[in-house]
C-alpha cells in the first residue's frame, strides 16, 4: 500500500512512488542492471489540492501511467519518488 509521507505537493503537483523495475521477461531470462528500463507505472503517494478551477483527479493510493521521462526524482525519508505535475500522468490503472 502507499507509504505516508510528510510532504504535501502544491497546486496540481503529484507525489508518485515508481513500480520496480522487471527482472526478467516472459520468457524467464534475467535482465541486467544496465539494460533495465525505467518503470512507467506507480503509485501515487501524495496529491495536491489542484489549481484554482482545476481539482487535481488522481488520489493517493491511485496506480497510474506516466510518461518515460515525466517528473523530477526526489528522495525523502532514504526513498526514491517522482514529483510531476497531474499533466504528465497518462491514465489511472
Amino acid at each position: 500500500m502507499a507509504k505516508k509521507v510528510n510532504v504535501t505537493p502544491l497546486h496540481d503537483r503529484v507525489i508518485v512512488k515508481a513500480a520496480a523495475a522487471e527482472e526478467k521477461t516472459k520468457g524467464g531470462i534475467i535482465i541486467p542492471d544496465t539494460a533495465k528500463e525505467k518503470p512507467q507505472r506507480g503509485t501515487v503517494i501524495a496529491a495536491g489540492p489542484g489549481k484554482k478551477d482545476e481539482p487535481v483527479t488522481v488520489k493517493t493510493g491511485d496506480t497510474v501511467l506516466y510518461g518515460k521521462y515525466a517528473g523530477t526524482e526526489i528522495q525523502i525519508d532514504g526513498d526514491d519518488f517522482l514529483i510531476m505535475r497531474e499533466s504528465d500522468i497518462l491514465a489511472i490503472v
